[in-house]
């Protein structure tokens, strides 16, 4: 039998980081669940334990986490095509306009889930979700305070250009980088989107 490019599932309970946008955590609060992006997220897995000589599971959980981080850019970059493509809002039916275009906030959904499934032919941190995570097993929430907004958007302007290795690019996206996500406990996310 070939051998699959999947590995097997994760046994035990793992803590996974998995991307999103403001958007995605109003659909969480509302459905008290979520379902990842192509069901993929990020965690501290064996082949990222050996990607890295050193560094404990703090240090490890952060790459981690920096990689969601980057792939909440990527969807960010995203809203905005489909917002550029959209022009302008017809507003609702009271006659408000809705907003345009994204909230340029990086966020990452921290969860621990069981059933996840190792894709380190992807890249050494990817794992494969196999079902929505449910309100009750996020751990925390991580979003970009306002003052990373400018830096943001700026990056999900190159990530595209980043990727394919430009230098440039990869120096806007470091500037982004540069910011910590703020903690945020699972109870806090309704409070957190009234003020966004």
């Amino acid at each position: 039998m070939p051998a699959s490019s999947e590995s097997s599932a994760v046994p035990k309970k793992l803590r996974v980081y998995v991307p999103a946008t403001v958007p995605m955590l109003r659909e969480l609060v509302k459905d008290r669940e979520i379902r990842a992006l192509n069901d993929t997220a990020f965690a501290v897995t064996p082949a990222l334990r050996e990607a890295y000589a050193s560094g404990d599971d703090e240090e490890l959980a952060e790459v981690a986490m920096a990689e969601a981080a980057r792939a909440s850019l990527r969807l960010l970059a995203e809203e905005q095509a489909v917002a550029d493509l959209g022009g302008e809002d017809a507003g609702d039916e009271a006659g408000e306009a809705a907003p345009r275009g994204p909230i340029f906030r990086r966020a990452v959904i921290a969860a621990d889930v069981t059933g996840a499934t190792l894709r380190p032919d992807l890249d050494d941190a990817v794992v494969r979700l196999s079902a929505a995570i449910p309100y009750d097993r996020i751990a925390s929430i991580h979003v970009d305070l306002a003052e990373a907004e400018s830096e943001v958007a700026k990056a999900v302007e190159v990530i595209d250009a980043a990727d394919m290795g430009d230098a440039d690019a990869e120096f806007v996206l470091g500037d982004a980088e540069d910011h910590q996500l703020a903690w945020y406990a699972a109870q806090e996310l309704p409070f957190l989107l009234d003020l966004l």
